[in-house]
């Protein structure tokens, strides 16, 4: 299976302008043979999007949701998104359709709450992890926070993923000197995909936003929009691509657009989990009987009391 990552910089708040933007991509990635196209975390919003979220969201209904599943007849693609629901609740999603129908809308779960991070303000957190089949493989999408908790990758694994899709806007200073976002996602990134013998596909974005404290009553901006490299909020990019032996296979470019192509093999998965067959002992049965004993106390013996 071909896939595709764009690596995009979109205008903030511009849904139409990123809206026509993606599907253009969408049409020269299939143009060059691409089964499946992925695009950054918000990448129809932007990110800083503050009080402003509703203005961005979109129904599922939508026309310009359907115009997007539209132009991915003949293809697929995962494109992230401010989703408003029927119960008008807001929810940073995921939109995956194939061959021009939507299959759902993955919702972010873990909003971060810290930092310059606010999401938890404004979107609701979803329910699932959820997974598709799609040419033979098993393909599970999460967004950004998601993989800071180890529990819902094992979840994908658990419904039998061979393929993640990691959607993120991930900025190179937003988290302090301290701390390197860009060494931390490649961790992450070959981590999962190491231990659990799956494809990684890391889909960031570039450019910069001004970022707005919205604890601020004048909403004065805390830095201006530039393209600096020590602008805490420029996103820095650096989209891979990485095979089930946590090893890239392609890297995009840091800081500028791109597009990255590579070719995925169900073989490549089998032969690692052979290698190395990590997860053959896995017991799903008895996570959720140890969960059962944490969380609700349900008197399950001790091994000394046996």
């Amino acid at each position: 299976m071909n896939v595709c990552i764009y690596q995009t910089n979109p205008v903030l708040l511009g849904v139409k302008e990123n809206l026509e933007d993606t599907i253009e991509k969408i049409r020269a990635a299939k143009a060059k043979k691409a089964n499946l196209v992925v695009f950054p975390e918000l990448s129809l919003t932007g990110y800083f999007v503050r009080e402003s979220y509703h203005e961005a969201a979109l129904r599922m209904s939508s026309p310009e949701i359907q115009r997007l599943a539209k132009a991915t007849r003949g293809t697929a693609a995962v494109v992230g998104f401010i989703e408003e629901s029927q119960a008008m609740n807001f929810y940073n999603s995921a939109l995956v359709a194939v061959d021009g129908e939507i299959l759902f809308a993955y919702r972010k779960l873990n909003l971060p709450n810290y930092g310059v991070f606010e999401e938890r303000k404004i979107f609701s957190g979803g329910k699932h992890v959820r997974v598709f089949k799609y040419r033979g493989l098993t393909i599970a999408p999460f967004i950004c926070n998601d993989l800071w908790h180890p529990s819902l990758p094992y979840l994908g694994i658990t419904q039998k993923a061979d393929i993640f899709i990691t959607l993120f806007n991930s900025s190179q200073g937003s988290m302090g000197d301290e701390f390197s976002n860009i060494e931390s996602w490649n961790i992450i990134n070959r981590f999962y995909s190491r231990v659990f013998g799956v494809y990684n596909l890391c889909a960031n974005r570039v450019g910069c936003e001004a970022f707005q404290d919205m604890r601020s009553d004048e909403g004065a901006l805390l830095t201006e929009p530039s393209t600096v490299d020590d602008n805490p909020y420029r996103f820095w990019g650096g989209s891979e691509i990485i095979n089930p032996f946590g090893q890239p296979i392609v890297t995009a470019a840091l800081y500028d657009p791109d597009a990255i192509y590579a070719d995925l093999s169900r073989d490549l998965v089998r032969k690692k989990r052979i290698l190395l067959p990590y997860l053959r002992n896995d017991d799903p049965y008895f996570t959720h009987r140890e969960l059962g004993r944490i969380l609700y106390g349900k008197g399950i013996p001790e091994i000394d009391d046996v």
